[in-house]
């Protein structure tokens, strides 16, 4: 196989894995979380995921504190060694396994339940029968494609999967709060992006 054929090979599986992830009312139900923890009630939104997750989790955060609400990634680890301190009430937690098995991950569950018993849960998973799909509140599934790594090991497909639907609840989540170029442009001072979001204002 040519290099030439191998990339059409991975941007079609890619696509069909994309195009395969399924919709279910816990779209919903995680927008609305994410609205009502961190716009009604002042909190915000915390990532967690280890590995290639992990840097998806942090992706997200970012994006969606760029766009008008706020979100940390948190290392799972790193919280068993003290921060998980940067929890605080009507946060909600955005959790991030691909095989919903990650110990780590699982662990945090644990430790944010014992700080805050009623912190809301939202988990991203390609395994529905998984141990975090039991324990959160809104089950996000990627679809289960298989990864096109040539190992079928190394994440791919699936962070390829994990990242639209990050983009799906920011995307969502900033058309219902009603985010402004105008208030992008105070949040993003710096680069191009805070060039055309000040032009675009006369910010």
């Amino acid at each position: 196989m040519t290099i030439q054929e191998s990339m059409h090979d991975i941007v079609e599986r890619e696509a069909r894995a994309l195009l395969s992830i399924p919709y279910t009312p816990d779209y919903d139900r995680a927008v609305e979380l994410i609205i009502e923890h961190v716009h009604r009630r002042g909190g915000k939104l915390v990532t967690a995921g280890m590995g290639k997750a992990g840097q998806i989790a942090m992706n997200i955060a970012t994006t969606f504190s760029s766009t008008g609400t706020p979100a940390v990634n948190l290392h799972p680890s790193e919280a068993q060694h003290g921060d998980l301190g940067v929890l605080q009430p009507n946060d909600l937690l955005l959790l991030i396994s691909n095989s919903g098995r990650t110990r780590e991950v699982l662990e945090l569950v644990t430790l944010a339940k014992n700080l805050y018993p009623d912190i809301p849960l939202i988990g991203i998973t390609g395994n529905p029968d998984s141990e975090l799909t039991r324990l959160t509140d809104v089950t996000l599934l990627t679809g289960g494609a298989p990864e096109v790594c040539p190992l079928g090991l190394t994440p791919t497909t699936s962070t390829t999967v994990m990242t639209v639907i990050g983009d799906i609840l920011v995307v969502n989540v900033t058309r219902l709060i009603g985010f402004t170029t105008e208030e992008y442009a105070k949040r993003h001072h710096g680069g191009y992006l805070g060039h055309k979001s000040r032009r675009e204002t006369d910010f």
